[in-house]
């Protein structure tokens, strides 16, 4: 997949606002900006996925009524042909990939909820970690232009595991230490799989929530070289070759 050269400095500009500490509605809105020039849409809506009352809360929009999307909020989403099933993939996803434009035309979601706001052609990528929807990106195109291609999906997917993480570290920040241990539980069964020991999994937590080396070693006041032993050793033991195949392992986990 080659890129442009404006192309490649909206892809940096994302990776740096990934790393920059944002809270997660400002990561959100700030990568939701770039990708509406990246892939040359218009529209942009992002949420963050609670089980516990199984619905979407936490909403960033751009280009979007306030109105139209408490509307989304409080009726559509319970009504949502697309959604659902698009929850449920790990890849970036079209609209068009799992329904038919003729028959998705002929839906209430469409009409009375899509296109009031002039969304067409759409695009969906959830974020995933331990087997939960942490927070996902919504992008849509109006009618006057073409649907995604299979290069759009192939530019969001590769962007995708970089957003999770972002969001995961988002998360454990917003929720202090407990976050962390949330994570070290979500960790459980593959530590218990693989063999990783008590400080194995406390650095693969530090790595899943961004902390770099130095921040890892300070944390647990060891040298820089010990945490990079520990590191070796987990990645062994996982198969993976580094931090973004770690991330990946866990969260597909």
């Amino acid at each position: 997949m080659n890129l442009t050269h404006k192309e490649s400095d909206i892809v940096f500009q994302i990776m740096d606002t990934m790393t920059f500490g944002h809270d997660s509605k400002e990561l959100r809105r700030r990568i939701g900006r770039l990708l509406l020039d990246l892939l040359k849409a218009d529209y942009f809506a992002s949420y963050v996925w609670r089980q516990d009352q199984e619905d979407f809360l936490e909403r960033v929009s751009i280009n979007m009524d306030d109105s139209n999307l408490q509307n989304y909020e409080q009726y559509f989403q319970y009504r949502d042909p697309i959604t659902p099933t698009l929850q449920r993939r790990k890849t970036a996803t079209c609209v068009s990939q799992i329904i038919s434009r003729r028959r998705f035309e002929r839906t209430e979601f469409f009409n009375d909820f899509l296109a009031r706001d002039g969304l067409h052609f759409g695009v969906n990528f959830y974020a995933y970690s331990s087997g939960r929807n942490i927070g996902d990106l919504r992008i849509w195109r109006s009618s006057k232009r073409e649907d995604f291609s299979h290069r759009d999906l192939e530019i969001l997917n590769a962007l995708g595991p970089a957003f999770a993480n972002a969001m995961r570290a988002c998360r454990s920040a917003e929720q202090g230490s407990d976050g962390e241990m949330g994570l070290l539980n979500a960790m459980e069964g593959v530590a218990l799989n693989v063999g990783l020991t008590g400080r194995e999994k406390e650095i693969a937590v530090a790595v899943l929530v961004g902390k770099s080396d130095k921040e890892i070693a300070d944390t647990f006041c060891i040298a820089v070289s010990t945490v990079r032993t520990h590191l070796k050793h987990i990645y062994r033991k996982l198969g993976v070759s580094g931090r973004t195949q770690l991330i990946n392992r866990i969260a597909l986990n």
